[in-house]
């Protein structure tokens, strides 16, 4: 049995991929796979909007917002976030915690003026608190990313701004894993392959009348007024990534919706931080306390720069146990656990189980 700990394309529901098999051929009584159907089917139409209806009741999402199904992935939505909404006054707030945040900051400086709310750092360990946030009440937008996956931070607050600018936030890696009021934001987008899907999903749910105020460049694949307009349908959409995300949709809802994914959330990360703080500095996570990310755990072996030796060992005695990807972003090194819905408590602790033992054999 191999355990999936990789940061995304990530691991999905074991029952999730077994139902995506044994429908592989024939989807839904149709006599074909999901991957054959067109797009402007009824049968595929009944699998796009159900998927839709049953995000809206795990999030709760008002009635005056809109759900849009895109391509594209994160790095589309750093483009399309600043095109749709920095024309109204050509400058948006970026708040930069991480790689993330500062890659669509320097994606929005392209079509508007930037505003950096914080200081540039050479690390990312924190968030500041907001009263250190430098905000400009014109902006267009105040933007930020709820869950760093490269440096392990994620926001212990939602942001408050004022009453006519709207939050936008990237969720992609920890979308579905906690409960959110998604009346607080303007917009909110995720890609599914860490959380939700397989890779070429982009999931936008935007507050009503923020549509329509896109720049004249924005490309019609990136508009979301024009995405509303047609249903997600403007072209042909990832078919079969809906069809599997719609799918995990509703293995959330047989597990206690949001509410017992946050639960999981909670118990999986705190094993394995209770086992870093309680190492006597052998293992060392750089991230503040208040701030670290249920979703991604880094960590280092020996001391905080790291011991590559015994970094290099715990990768390869975890791969023969059947751990993988746990190896940290080449930008910080290290190890990273990734704990994503799909990842049980059970596998958790078996990694822990390794996390002792290795301590116990290399900690003199």
């Amino acid at each position: 049995m191999v355990i999936n700990f990789a940061a995304g394309p990530a691991k999905l529901p074991e029952e999730v991929l077994k139902e995506v098999q044994s429908n592989l051929l024939n989807c839904n009584g149709s006599g074909i796979s999901v991957m054959e159907m067109s797009h402007r089917s009824g049968n595929y139409e009944k699998i796009q909007e159900l998927a839709i209806a049953n995000l809206r009741e795990l999030l709760n999402i008002p009635k005056n917002y809109k759900v849009l199904l895109m391509q594209g992935g994160g790095t589309g939505q750093f483009a399309a976030v600043a095109m749709n909404l920095i024309g109204r006054t050509g400058s948006a707030d970026y708040v930069i915690t991480g790689s993330w945040s500062a890659k669509a900051a320097k994606e929005a400086a392209q079509y508007g003026k930037v505003n950096a709310v914080l200081p540039k750092l050479d690390k990312y360990t924190d968030v500041p608190r907001q009263k250190d946030w430098k905000l400009d009440p014109n902006a267009s937008y105040v933007y930020y990313c709820d869950n760093e996956t490269v440096e392990g931070v994620e926001f212990d607050f939602v942001p408050e701004v004022g009453a006519n600018v709207p939050l936008a936030c990237d969720m992609s890696s920890n979308f579905l894993s906690r409960p959110i009021d998604v009346s607080k934001f303007g917009l909110i987008f995720a890609g599914a392959q860490k959380n939700i899907g397989p890779a070429g999903v982009t999931v936008i749910i935007v507050r009503e009348d923020l549509l329509g105020k896109q720049l004249k460049i924005t490309p019609s694949i990136l508009n979301f007024e024009l995405m509303d307009k047609n249903s997600s349908l403007l072209n042909t959409p990832p078919t079969f990534g809906i069809y599997v995300m719609g799918l995990v949709f509703q293995w959330i809802k047989r597990n206690q919706g949001i509410e017992g994914m946050a639960k999981l959330a909670n118990a999986k990360s705190k094993l394995i931080y209770d086992i870093i703080d309680g190492s006597n500095g052998f293992y060392y996570c750089p991230v503040e306390s208040r701030v670290r990310s249920h979703m991604n755990v880094p960590f280092r072996i020996g001391s905080a720069a790291g011991n590559d030796a015994l970094e290099k060992e715990f990768l390869a005695k975890a791969e023969t146990e059947g751990m993988i990807q746990l190896k940290g972003h080449r930008s910080v090194g290290g190890i990273r656990a990734s704990l994503y819905n799909a990842i049980t408590l059970d596998e958790t602790q078996q990694l822990a189980k390794l996390m002792l033992s290795f301590y116990e054999k290399n900690k003199n």
